[in-house]
């Protein structure tokens, strides 16, 4: 611990144990907006790859992968990549390829980023990659596993995946609780932060174990709150020119709306709840088979029906929304991918602080789509607005924010172009 508090110093961090909150990390100098306050590579990463998308292991991109010839598990978007991975895929590789193609479907994202770890720790361990104060596996040891009050069904989960990770790697003396105990720290990742204080709440004390009580959280049962939760994932009045939210009846016949009183039966409700239902599972079988074309069509049908189902600014909606505007976008379909981008922007505003990386990223991709449909004057508005967000969120003098600075100056000039070509005529 000496050891990695004199490596952060340098940053102006230190790791503190603050009562009810645990192992953190605190500044202890001043930091301004859009300063890095530290910058470190993920111990172990890996792509949470499904059925439907996958993304290289290097750089986690997507679109013209190859797939690893020997394992056939990992996807590479080129040699660049596949070389800077070689020295832990090696070793992964090999263990990987022993496994019958049964078996190997069984090798979900969880289970790799578990095997790597243990190579990971291997290598640095033999000296093939060095290790640092803020890179090495004691870290790892250091975090809570929260054994104790993990459920049982939990428990037997996490002894399977480590049973399976032990027979991938095949190692004499690996501890198989060890591997159990690291499912329930490695695997625990920060909750989305777009829903309900009640949903929020929920995903904390399952993942967490703690109760939150941040000024947002300890809002939870109060009127505004309430509104809230019915309107970002409770349904809409059946007026079609009512945008009030509805909330359960005292008789639990249906849902009332608390701005014209109209009742939703729960009837209703369920049967077009069923419809989307059995509409997404068909448009999954679409994506998975490659018909981009006919998973759209599904996906623009699902949108229909949340529309029936949901409040205009429910986030089911939105997933919908975003899932189109990237469907859209793979199809280069710049025209529907910017109307689909334009109606997910009041959610995301809604829902997300004002500095959030997600809300700057969205405004980012409109600006982008506008450039590309020769709006330049709202393509300068969208990228301002994610200059003024991502510059905070990403940091000044990462690659990133250097590179949407100056799609901004050049969609600035291209608008001064544009305007001094109509003045000269």
């Amino acid at each position: 611990m000496e050891e990695l508090q004199s490596a952060l110093q340098d940053w102006g961090l230190a790791v503190s144990n603050v009562p009810e909150k645990g192992r953190c990390l605190v500044t202890i100098k001043d930091l301004y907006p859009g300063e890095v306050i530290i910058s470190q590579e993920p111990y172990i990463c890996v792509p949470n790859n499904s059925a439907t998308e996958s993304r290289c292991d290097g750089c986690f991109a997507s679109g013209n992968l190859k797939k690893c010839s020997a394992c056939q598990v990992v996807w590479y978007c080129g040699s660049t990549c596949q070389k800077s991975e070689w020295k832990l895929h090696r070793l992964e590789c090999d263990a990987l390829s022993k496994l019958d193609k049964d078996r190997r479907k069984s090798v979900t994202p969880s289970i790799r980023l578990m095997v790597k770890l243990y190579l990971w720790r291997k290598l640095q361990s033999e000296k093939t990659i060095s290790a640092t104060a803020t890179d090495n596996y004691n870290l790892v040891e250091e975090l809570v596993a929260h054994m104790k009050d993990i459920d049982e069904e939990q428990l037997v989960l996490y002894a399977k995946m480590a049973n399976l990770v032990n027979l991938i790697l095949q190692w004499p003396d690996i501890n198989i609780k060890e591997i159990a105990e690291n499912f329930s720290k490695v695997m625990i990742s920060y909750i989305e932060t777009a829903g309900s204080t009640m949903t929020r709440q929920k995903s904390l004390k399952q993942q967490y174990f703690f109760t939150c009580t941040c000024p947002c959280c300890i809002k939870v049962g109060q009127q505004d709150d309430i509104r809230e939760s019915a309107i970002l994932e409770g349904y809409r009045c059946k007026y079609d020119r009512c945008n009030g939210f509805l909330l359960r009846d005292s008789d639990d016949k249906g849902f009332v709306c608390q701005q014209c009183g109209l009742l939703r039966s729960k009837e209703e409700v369920k049967k077009i709840a069923a419809e989307i239902r059995a509409t997404s599972d068909k448009a999954s079988k679409s994506l998975s088979s490659g018909n981009l074309q006919e998973a759209i069509s599904m996906h623009k049908m699902i949108e229909k029906l949340q529309q029936k189902l949901f409040h205009p600014f429910s986030i089911s909606l939105m997933q919908t929304r975003d899932k189109l505007l990237k469907m859209l976008m793979e199809l280069k379909d710049w025209r529907d991918a910017l109307s689909y981008c334009k109606l997910t922007i009041p959610v995301y505003q809604r829902v997300y602080p004002e500095f959030h990386p997600l809300l700057g990223l969205q405004y980012y991709t409109s600006g982008k789509l506008e450039w590309l449909l020769g709006k330049t004057e709202d393509a300068i508005k969208s990228l301002t607005k994610a200059v003024h967000i991502l510059r905070i969120t990403h940091g000044t003098n990462t690659l990133f924010v250097k590179e949407l600075i100056m799609k901004l100056e050049e969609a600035r000039a291209e608008a001064s172009y544009k305007l001094s070509s109509k003045d000269d005529e």
